[in-house]
C-alpha cells in the first residue's frame, strides 16, 4: 500500500480512501479453475514467448538443415571432394561427418542457455496469467 496524498479542498476524514499499486490482472481460468488456453493465447506474454522461441528455433533449424542437407549432398554428388585426405587416412568427409555431431552438441548447449536466459523467464509470466505453480 502506498501513502495517499489528498487532493486539495479533501477533509482528512474523507471515508475509503486509500491507494493501492497496480491491481492484479484477473486470472485466465475457466469456471473450473483450470487454464483458458483461447484467453492466453491472446495476451501480449504469451506473443512474446512465441516470438523469443522462434526466434531462435527458427534459424537454428534452417542452419542445421542447410549443414546436414549439405554434407549428404557433397557427399552423394562430390565423392572426389569428400574423399581428399586431410591427415592419414581422416579424409574431409570423416571430418564433416563429425563435425555433424559437434555442431548438434553446440546446437543443443546454445538451445539451452537460451532457454534459461530468455524462454523460462517468458514462461513464468505466462504461467502466472494462471496462478498455476511451477511443477
Amino acid at each position: 500500500m502506498t501513502k495517499a496524498i489528498l487532493p486539495p479542498g479533501e477533509s482528512r476524514r474523507a471515508r475509503g480512501f486509500a491507494t493501492f499499486e497496480e491491481p492484479p490482472p484477473p486470472l485466465l481460468v475457466d469456471a473450473a479453475g483450470r487454464p483458458d488456453f483461447a484467453a492466453i493465447r491472446d495476451t501480449d506474454e504469451f506473443r512474446e514467448l512465441k516470438r523469443r522461441t522462434t526466434v531462435f528455433v527458427l534459424p537454428a533449424v534452417l542452419g542445421f538443415l542447410a549443414w546436414y542437407l549439405g554434407y549428404v549432398v557433397a557427399s552423394a554428388f562430390a565423392p572426389e571432394f569428400m574423399g581428399t585426405k586431410v591427415l592419414g587416412e581422416i579424409n574431409t568427409g570423416m571430418v564433416f561427418g563429425l563435425l555433424q555431431f559437434v555442431s548438434t552438441l553446440a546446437l543443443t548447449v546454445a538451445y539451452a542457455r537460451y532457454a534459461r536466459r530468455r524462454i523460462d523467464p517468458q514462461v513464468a509470466q505466462v504461467r502466472a496469467l494462471t496462478a498455476e505453480e511451477k511443477r
